[in-house]
């Protein structure tokens, strides 16, 4: 099988729901689906978050970031935290611990490696959401963490399967986009139970349609994949800008410019993106 009919075939397979994940993504998908209760205590919240090593980890680590520790007050439980961030942060950590997951059976080392840099990358890209939402678009900045998170996960299914396609990778980074980007990334968007909206804010990204200054979910996750300091090692985005014209965007907002709204919000950005890692 060459690699354009693999990529067909693996996007065939996602449309269809027919996902193959490690074993441990569907406890936490279970997880998620409780945190989804409108019913669900927060101290069983907390319970349930603490059975799990690294979204305890990571609800600790966000709770004590500066987004969402503004005077200094660390916490040092889960419960703490849960109360802290609340619930739809915490749905969004659930997103990260799954999309983490997705790459635990990989053992190649350049796969690897592919993997951490596109972590890597998403963890920079949901920062940044978080903070030109609540700052420049004005639209809920939980949502765009979450969409920051997810908005690569199609490419994490695609290196969790790379392995039983030898050279699936080898060739252009467009063949990914062309035949398996957007299939595959709807499979997954739609296992993981990401709402319509947010899948609608990530098609308008694959698809290129931006705005500046930006107005929309698709067009902060466009502007902060953009302002991301480290690429996907998938691909560059369609209409994406290189990087060194990516530092020259600005823009007046109702808080004054975007540049001076990113210097402002640095340790922000990099204190949210530290915890997600």
């Amino acid at each position: 099988m060459d690699r354009i009919e693999a990529f067909k075939s693996i996007a065939a397979q996602a449309g269809r729901g027919d996902l193959t994940f490690p074993t441990n993504v569907d406890a936490t998908l279970k997880l998620q689906s409780a945190l989804g209760d409108p019913d669900l205590h927060i101290d069983e919240a907390a319970r349930l978050v603490q059975a799990e090593p690294l979204l305890a980890a990571r609800t600790v680590a966000i709770a004590n970031s500066v987004a969402y520790n503004r005077f200094g007050n660390d916490v040092t439980n889960v419960g703490a935290a849960v109360k802290r961030v609340g619930f739809r942060t915490l749905n969004a950590l659930a997103a990260a611990v799954i999309v983490r997951q997705l790459d635990s059976k990989i053992t190649r080392p350049d796969l690897r490696a592919k993997a951490d840099q596109l972590w890597q990358h998403s963890a920079h890209v949901a920062a940044l959401s978080q903070v030109i939402a609540r700052r420049v678009t004005n639209i809920d900045p939980d949502t765009a963490l979450f969409a920051g998170i997810v908005h690569e996960v199609g490419g994490f299914y695609l290196l969790s399967r790379a392995e039983e396609f030898p050279g699936l990778l080898d060739g252009e980074p467009e063949d990914w986009i062309e035949h398996g980007e957007m299939a595959i990334g709807r499979g997954v968007l739609t296992k993981l139970g990401v709402p319509g909206a947010v899948m609608e804010a990530i098609e308008a990204m694959w698809r290129g349609l931006r705005a500046l200054p930006p107005e929309t979910l698709g067009d902060t996750l466009m502007l902060a994949n953009d302002l991301a300091p480290l690429d996907s090692p998938l691909h560059s985005r369609a209409g994406a800008t290189t990087r060194h014209s990516a530092a020259t965007i600005d823009f007046v907002t109702g808080e004054g410019t975007l540049a001076s709204i990113l210097e402002e919000s640095a340790e922000e950005v990099r204190s949210l993106t530290a915890a997600l890692f």
